[in-house]
Order: structure tokens, then C-alpha cells, then sequence
């Protein structure tokens, strides 16, 4: 945990109590912070004040006593309307901050030159995260891994010299985070989404940008024009920033050439990693993924060579083109955060012969965006609620059947792709949320993998 000794004898309203909100206000705790917490389920307010945690109603509260509001990410800040505690804050002028910017004020307090690298895009953040984390564990780095990837940043150890902080941020954490300043800033992509909570897409970009702003480093992805522009404006404003791209050669940064990655300098190109050969980083994508890690990487101080090592023996991000198992030619392959078309494209696009395993709750638009990837696909095995629906879209140009259940697919699939000979994918990766029949997608995956586990012949990866 780090106390956060920076509101130390404070009065600090705090509102959200889940995972992170509960870490939080036990952090404010411990630094010396006079906590009034408070949620609309009672059930969370009755748990944190059975740990000690202050409790009370907020519509009762005296803001003008308070010196900070810390709200959960989870909870509107603007759109689709701010929450009542925001107008009551702003109402009272104090300040509306998250866990994130307690985190860094904590950093500068205690520790301002630990390494500390952010990531954030609407794509590909999670992997980068993971990749860098292992990159710098790997080369025996104390490494404090946390943020939007699941572990709350507040518990993480305190900020002290020869630590290595690598935060996922979500757009919801940045706009909470006012003062972030990370040593290296990751901006990977963006594209449209979560505007009920951001209003449009251009409100949704600038709080993107904050994050590389205030960075040492920036770290940009400018296949898109928005990011593009943004790379831009931040060099101009001064600051330090290294492009990548995974569509287009640079003439400085670092791009994808195939299974390439290439670092451009004064017009000059070489080949700074080659990922062909691991798994785990199949794909353009993980190759702008593995970009981005290099870059933050070389940005604090890692060499070349313990970098090349790191993505080497990368295991994967769990749930996420996750190699989990393999027989003779065939790789099963856990890809269950693929949740919507968009996010099982990557997954698709990295297999030549498939033999894909989809369905659950479909999204809108269901797969009509992957039929592009249709000619890849051996056999189609579709399960959940959108089963029909998917096979209507298939129609003919993709062999399939209705197995109904993650069980039978798994076993079909199997026996189907080990007759098939030469290389082939186990693919599940759903483009459905996993709600018809488990309570989420790491449910749904560790499900995938207890059946490919028991698979006679089978070496597990995991």
C-alpha cells in the first residue's frame, strides 16, 4: 500500500467504495487523512466502515471543510451528466481528483526520479503494459505493475528509489488526474469509444493527451489522425516525442516492417527487434505493442539487449491471443477478451488456417466487419446466444456448425484441426460478450483452457 502522506491531516471526501475505491480511502487512511467515504450501494458503505474506513452521506457533508474530493473512475465526471458528488464539489471549489493523481503527487513527494511509465489508447494498452512490465522484471527490476490492468495503483509498494512503475491509465483515470507526469507517456491509438462518458470524440482525445503532455518522454502511435495531431501539437509544445507506427514506415521512431520492428534515426533504418518465432507477439499490432515497450523501455535506461531478452520470453497477456496448449501442428490459442468484431480482428488476422470458436451476447454490428478474414477460417464452431445470428452471416463462405457449448467446440475443433495437416489456430475468440454463459470473459477463458487441458496428447503452455 502507499499511504498517501501528501493530505496527511486533511479533510478528504471520498465517493465509490468498490475494488479500487476501497484501496484508496484505506490509503488515505493510512497517510494521516480525515476520510468521509461514501457509496450508493449500502452494502460497500457498511464493509468499509466495518475496516475502519469514515463514513458518511455526502449530500449531508460540509464541503467547505473538505481539502480534496477523490472520486472513483467508474463513477461520470461529465457526460452523461456529472455525478451529484461532482456538482456538490465544484459547487464547494474543491478540487474533484482520482487514485492516479494521488499516486503521482505521492511519487513527487517521495521518490521524483523512480521511473514511472503510463499507457494509455483505446487499443493494445493492456499488452503493453504487460510487456513492458515483464520486460523490466525479466531484467531483474524491482517493477510495481498496476493501474487500469487490474491491480489499483494505491496498492501497490511506495514510491522509493530504484523502483520501476508501469500504470495503465484509462481515459476515466487521466481525466482524474490532473497533474500526471509520467517519465515516459504511452499514447497508442485511439478510436471512437466510450463517448457516453467523454460526450465526443474530441473531448475524448484531449483527455487521452494529457497523459503524454505532461510526460518526460512521449510515446506516440500516429497510424491515426487524431493521434497523428497530437504527436504534433506536443512536439511543438517542446516536448520530447517518439513516433511509432505499424501501417507506414518513419523517418524517426519506430515502426513494423512485417514481423519487424525497425528504429529510424536521421533517415537511417535497422532492424531493432525480430519477432517472428514468438508467439505471443504475433501480429502488426503487437509489433506497434512491442514498439511502444522498446521505446519506453530504452527511454529509462534499459539496454538493447536485456530489452531483445524480455520480449523473447514474453508469456502473453492471460486471455488475450493467449497460446494455451498445443498438438502436434495445432496451437490452441485463449483470445476471450475479444469481446466485439473490432477486438477479435487482431486474433484473426495473425492465423493463416483457423478453426474459430465464436458466439455469446452479440455486440451490435455482430461480425459483418471480419468477413474480410473469412477465407482463413477452416471451420467456424459457434456457440451462446448469437450462434444463429453469426451463422446467418457466415452463410456459405465459411464451413461451420452449432456446437451450442465452449465444451463440445473445444473438443470438435480438436479433432477437426489435428486431421487437417500442416500449421493451424484453436481460435477462441468470441467478438461476444461472455454473459449467456459466464459471468465474464476471464471465467470464460479459464473455461477454454480446463477443456483444451483435458484434450488426451495435449502440452499445456500455461
Amino acid at each position: 500500500m502507499i499511504p498517501i502522506s501528501t493530505l496527511a491531516g486533511k479533510a478528504v471526501a471520498l465517493f465509490g467504495l468498490g475494488g479500487s475505491g476501497l484501496s484508496t480511502a484505506k490509503a488515505l487512511v493510512a497517510g494521516g487523512a480525515v476520510v468521509t467515504a461514501w457509496d450508493d450501494n449500502a452494502e460497500s458503505v457498511a464493509k468499509a466502515r466495518a475496516e475502519g474506513i469514515g463514513t458518511g452521506d455526502l449530500r449531508q457533508a460540509d464541503w467547505a471543510a473538505f481539502s480534496a474530493f477523490v472520486l472513483s473512475p467508474g463513477v461520470p465526471l461529465t457526460h452523461p451528466k456529472p455525478h451529484w458528488t461532482v456538482d456538490l464539489a465544484r459547487a464547494a471549489d474543491v478540487e474533484v481528483i482520482g487514485d492516479v493523481e494521488l499516486f503521482v503527487r505521492e511519487r513527487r513527494a517521495r521518490a521524483p526520479h523512480c521511473p514511472f511509465i503510463a499507457i494509455t489508447g483505446t487499443n493494445g494498452k493492456s499488452t503493453t503494459t504487460a510487456l513492458i512490465a515483464h520486460i523490466l522484471t525479466s531484467s531483474g527490476r524491482d517493477t510495481q505493475l498496476g493501474g487500469n490492468i487490474g491491480t489499483a495503483v494505491l496498492t501497490l509498494d511506495p514510491p522509493e528509489s530504484g523502483k520501476f512503475y508501469v500504470v495503465e491509465c484509462s481515459s476515466y483515470q487521466i481525466d482524474l488526474a490532473p497533474s500526471l507526469d509520467p517519465s515516459a507517456g504511452i499514447l497508442l491509438n485511439l478510436t471512437p469509444d466510450h463517448l457516453d462518458r467523454h460526450g465526443d470524440m474530441d473531448h475524448y482525445a484531449a483527455i487521452k493527451e494529457r497523459l503524454i503532455a505532461g510526460s518526460h518522454t512521449a510515446i506516440v502511435g500516429v497510424d491515426d489522425a487524431y493521434c497523428e495531431a497530437i504527436a504534433d501539437r506536443v512536439t511543438l509544445a517542446g516536448k520530447r516525442v517518439i513516433r511509432i507506427a505499424r501501417h507506414r514506415p518513419l523517418g524517426e521512431g519506430f515502426y513494423a516492417d512485417g514481423s519487424r520492428v525497425m528504429r529510424a534515426e536521421g533517415g537511417f533504418a535497422e532492424v531493432f527487434a525480430e519477432l517472428d518465432g514468438i508467439a505471443t507477439l504475433r501480429g502488426s499490432h503487437n509489433a506497434q505493442n512491442a514498439a511502444a515497450a522498446i521505446a519506453a523501455c530504452l527511454s529509462v535506461g534499459v539496454p538493447k539487449d536485456e530489452i531483445l531478452a524480455g520480449l523473447a520470453s514474453f508469456p502473453g497477456l492471460k486471455h488475450r491471443m493467449q497460446p494455451v496448449g498445443r498438438k502436434g501442428d495445432v496451437v490452441f490459442v485463449n483470445d476471450s477478451k475479444a469481446t466485439n468484431a473490432d477486438a477479435a480482428a487482431p486474433a484473426l488476422s495473425s492465423y493463416d488456417r483457423i478453426y474459430w470458436i465464436a458466439g455469446g451476447v452479440p455486440k451490435e454490428g455482430g461480425i459483418v466487419s471480419l468477413a474480410p478474414f473469412f477465407p482463413k477460417i477452416a471451420k467456424a464452431y459457434l456457440i451462446g446466444d448469437a450462434a444463429q445470428d453469426f451463422a446467418a452471416t457466415l452463410g456459405d463462405a465459411v464451413p461451420l456448425e452449432i456446437s451450442q457449448t465452449l465444451e463440445r467446440a473445444v473438443a470438435h475443433a480438436a479433432a477437426d484441426a489435428g486431421g487437417a495437416g500442416g500449421v493451424s489456430a484453436v481460435l477462441l475468440s468470441p467478438a461476444c460478450a461472455s454473459f449467456d454463459q459466464y459471468k465474464n470473459f476471464e471465467v470464460r477463458g479459464d473455461a477454454f483452457v480446463s477443456h483444451v487441458a483435458a484434450i488426451e496428447g495435449m502440452t499445456m503452455l500455461v
